[in-house]
Parts: structure tokens; C-alpha cells; sequence
């Protein structure tokens, strides 16, 4: 199951996210078992969050914490991608790519990451 978090604020498709992020899962043959949330956040949440897990003082388009090799959590929950949505548009507009296609490849890397941390 594919959680979404995020302020009403960011306009983004959640429905079509949610899809695309399952279908992610899918591909890893666990889409049926784990679950996944996915949070948008502001650029100082990035840059506080970058700064603590990272080191890095910079706000990141994207962010992944894996629960992958923790034990403690009963609900089959995979980890946590939290994408920064200022960043994501603006990296859209740089590749020349639509929002929602940035979204999807910045779910698609994060996703990866959870199972290599």
C-alpha cells in the first residue's frame, strides 16, 4: 500500500503518484506486502532533514529511509520517501520535463534506494 503525506498546498495527481509508485513495488514482486509512504515537504523540512541525516546543508529533491532491515515494524512498512516539492518543480523545468514525470522518477529512485540502504 502506497501512502501519500503532504499540505494540500502542493498540487500534484495522488491518485495517478499512488499508481505509478504501486506499480514500482510491483516490479520488486512485494507490491501486494509492503507498504510505502511517500511525504512532500517545503524546502526548509529538506534542508532540516538533509542536514541531519546527510550532513548536507542543501535542500535535496529526494530523500529515502529504509525500514528494510528494521525489525521493529509490525506493519510491513518498507521506508519512507519524502520528496521536496519546490525542488522537484524546479528540476522539472531544468530537464525539461513535466511535474508530474519528475515526481515519478524521483518516486522511482527513492523506492530503489530503500532496498540498497
Amino acid at each position: 500500500m502506497i501512502n501519500i503525506y503532504g499540505s494540500s498546498r502542493y498540487k500534484i495527481n495522488k491518485k495517478g503518484l499512488k499508481k505509478f509508485a504501486q506499480s514500482v513495488l510491483d516490479r520488486y514482486q512485494i507490491g501486494k506486502i509492503a507498504n510505502v509512504n511517500i511525504a512532500l515537504v517545503g524546502k526548509r523540512k529538506m534542508i532540516e532533514l538533509a542536514s541531519k541525516y546527510k550532513d548536507e546543508n542543501v535542500a535535496l529533491p529526494v530523500l529515502s529511509f529504509s525500514y528494510y532491515q528494521d525489525k521493529t515494524t509490525s506493519d510491513n512498512t518498507l521506508g519512507e520517501v519524502v520528496i521536496c516539492y519546490p525542488q522537484a518543480v524546479i528540476l522539472a523545468a531544468q530537464r525539461e520535463k513535466r511535474v508530474d514525470q519528475m515526481f515519478n522518477t524521483l518516486v522511482e529512485h527513492g523506492i530503489q534506494n530503500l532496498f540498497t540502504k
